[in-house]
């Protein structure tokens, strides 16, 4: 999967970290036979916005009111995987508030736009929540293992 990565936000985007931990999530879902083999001519693109931005988007797409972590957008276009939409002022909250490094709860809302975009949901019912954490805690914890080896 490539991954196209526009920052509109005033922070910093770590380009690197993103571009190894796709590569590796990608791997990762191939091996678990959540993401086809044909995802890997796929483009995904990675949008940074601010707080604002991101709380305009959210409401017009979710009719919520507050900028969230990550929003994920499906393309009709085929040779597009879809368009995850971060917002790193909320991730770098979130980061302190779950105790990790920014660059880990980037990969964790990475993993889970993702999912979403595979077309997992935990906003439907409990069984589909379950479901969805599960595979992204599990996922998550071998990436971990992986970038701190």
């Amino acid at each position: 999967m490539e991954v196209l990565i526009v920052n509109e936000s005033k922070h910093a985007v770590p380009r690197k970290f993103i571009t190894g931990w796709m590569k590796d999530l990608s791997k990762e879902l191939e091996k678990r036979r959540v993401l086809k083999a044909a995802h890997r001519d796929q483009e995904l693109t990675l949008v940074f916005l601010d707080k604002k931005p991101a709380q305009k988007i959210n409401r017009e797409f979710r009719g919520k009111d507050y900028a969230t972590d990550v929003l994920s957008f499906d393309s009709m276009d085929p040779a597009s995987f879809g368009e995850l939409v971060l917002c790193p002022e909320v991730l770098k909250r979130q980061a302190q508030e779950h105790g990790l490094t920014y660059q880990q709860e980037l990969g964790y809302m990475l993993l889970h736009g993702v999912l979403h975009l595979l077309g997992y949901d935990h906003e439907t019912n409990e069984k589909d929540a379950r479901e969805m954490f599960g595979l992204q805690d599990a996922v998550f914890e071998k990436l971990l293992k992986k970038v701190s080896a």
